[in-house]
């Protein structure tokens, strides 16, 4: 019989607070995290603004000296899986350590710390190098530093698949719990790119707003007027655990992860191709023995892009039978920017949220709907809906595509 996957606890670090209730209160209340930068000086810049995790502390979740040596992204990965770890009440002890894993992902990793070390180099030469530099840019230690406070020694890695990887992160821990390889998991990403290299490489790109003059309406996926994502930051993780120990040890089950679908594009490194994405959501469908129709809400990846809102639409008309047959869409990322790595994990850690509160998150800064964009986005204010089953979609560069089911479990 194969094994159920559930999860118990939550946490999250965003734009729009420093724990998942905070981010579900900015939800319910459709409040934009974005903001001017505050992070570095940015003059010259054609974006100023960003999503900003803002009055963290990372000494409230280290030590001082600890915080020092790490890089933000690993600040945020660690505070986000402590309260994972306290709202799913696991404790990790010696007859259990062995069997519990911790899946981190990162698509970019301490690209802050890499930068400033660049800058010592070449004003103060290689010997004036801190040799905390690749202990603290490299994108697994957060997974690293997890498993060193946690003390789970069971299965541990990092995923990296550009704004994937915190989706490829969980349905791998969901398989490797099925194949019984463990019986718990942290899983979640972490990202910390509003810096200047990370602004301006993604200004050279052109894939980012440039609305200055409006930083919280800049955000505004499946608009006419939209011009590109707002960078977010933050952290999310998930308890993931089979479902027979969650029962025997009485957690509170806040969902099922019944479904996971993983494709590539093959096709282009920065666009985004309707086969993929469609074959992604079918087989999460498939794999998770969801019929269409039981989905009652979908978090899109819908990134504010010219190129990539129409293609995820497509493909969802085409997976449920056209805009009559499609669920009530939403895109968080008008609220919180786009956490790249970490976008899968808080992204269903909101879809999780949707469904155990009935509530439809929405998305704001949806005034004028593109024509190519005609499903129900639950425009600018959330709404209650009957919910018992519900996705959650990410793309990233290279052409990768996933997408989760989560259904409500019976208590």
């Amino acid at each position: 019989m194969e094994r159920r996957v559930v999860v118990t606890g939550m946490g999250a670090v965003s734009p729009l607070g420093l724990d998942v209730p905070s981010l579900w209160q900015g939800v319910l209340e459709a409040r934009s995290g974005i903001g001017p930068i505050t992070l570095f000086d940015t003059t010259g810049y054609d974006t100023q603004f960003a999503g900003e995790v803002r009055g963290f502390d990372p000494t409230q979740y280290m030590d001082r000296k600890e915080a020092r040596r790490t890089d933000r992204f690993v600040h945020f990965a660690i505070a986000a899986a402590q309260e994972a770890l306290r709202t799913s009440e696991l404790a990790i002890t010696d007859e259990n350590r062995d069997e519990i894993g911790v899946f981190f992902a990162s698509g970019i990793g301490g690209i802050g710390t890499l930068s400033e070390q660049l800058d010592v180099l070449r004003a103060r030469g290689p010997g004036r190098i801190s040799p905390f530099l690749i202990p603290a840019m490299i994108t697994n230690l957060a997974s690293g530093h997890i498993s060193i406070i946690s003390g789970a020694r069971g299965p541990s890695l990092c995923t990296t698949s550009a704004c994937a990887s915190s989706a490829h992160a969980l349905g791998e821990a969901a398989e490797t719990i099925r194949r019984g390889w463990a019986r718990a998991i942290i899983v979640g990403g972490a990202e910390a790119t509003v810096t200047p290299i990370g602004i301006a490489g993604f200004n050279a790109m052109r894939a980012l707003s440039t609305r200055n003059d409006s930083p919280e309406t800049a955000s505004r996926p499946f608009d006419v007027s939209r011009d590109g994502f707002v960078m977010g930051e933050g952290g999310a993780a998930l308890i993931l655990e089979d479902y027979d120990h969650a029962r025997a040890r009485g957690a509170r089950i806040l969902a099922e992860l019944v479904g996971y679908g993983a494709t590539s594009d093959a096709v282009h490194i920065t666009s985004v191709d309707e086969g993929g994405v469609a074959r992604a959501i079918r087989l999460a469908l498939k794999h998770g023995g969801v019929r269409p129709e039981e989905i009652g809400y979908i978090n899109a990846h819908a990134t504010s892009t010219h190129a990539g809102d129409p293609v995820e639409t497509a493909a969802i008309r085409t997976v449920f039978g056209g805009r009559e047959g499609a669920p009530p869409v939403s895109s968080s990322k008008s609220q919180i920017g786009h956490l790249l790595g970490a976008a899968g994990a808080i992204e269903s850690i909101i879809s999780i949220m949707a469904l155990q509160n009935g509530m439809l998150p929405a998305t704001i800064n949806l005034s004028d709907p593109d024509p190519e964009c005609d499903l129900d986005y639950v425009p600018n204010t959330p709404r209650p809906a009957q919910l018992d089953a519900v996705m959650s979609n990410s793309f990233g560069f290279g052409g990768h595509n996933v997408s989760l089911a989560f259904r409500r479990v019976a208590q």
